[in-house]
């Protein structure tokens, strides 16, 4: 089995910055082989693909962050970081982290993960 906790939501004015943190706990877990990804759903949407880091080293961006977002791995490798710069009332939802053996073409389907935390709420608001 595999924990995976977020952390680092919050409410931001537009143009702001958030660091979201993603820890996965278990013994289940392995770094080297488990794609890391963001997912994020707002009221009344589907849940949407934001990035993924796939075998800790290669990164993948929806267009709609491509330039604002950055995702990226702590050193203990269990820890996965979304820098969010440039942020708009667009980005409201809830964010939430999943991870398993998807493989790459998969990476943007929600769907198709093992494990997934319980989320954190962005809210971008003047």
């Amino acid at each position: 089995q595999v924990q995976l906790v977020e952390s680092g939501g919050g409410l931001v004015q537009p143009g702001g910055s958030l660091r979201l943190s993603c820890t996965a706990s278990g013994s289940s877990f392995s770094a080297n082989s488990y794609t890391m990804t963001w997912f994020r759903q707002a009221p009344g949407k589907e849940r949407e693909f934001v990035a993924a880091l796939f075998r800790t080293t290669n990164t993948y961006y929806s267009d709609s962050v491509k330039g604002r977002f950055t995702i990226s791995r702590g050193n203990a490798k269990n820890t996965m970081y979304l820098q969010m710069d440039t942020l708009t009332p667009e980005d409201t939802a809830v964010y939430s982290c999943e991870t398993g053996r998807t493989i790459l073409s998969s990476i943007r389907n929600p769907n198709l993960y093992d494990y997934w935390g319980q989320g954190t709420q962005v809210t971008v608001s003047s």
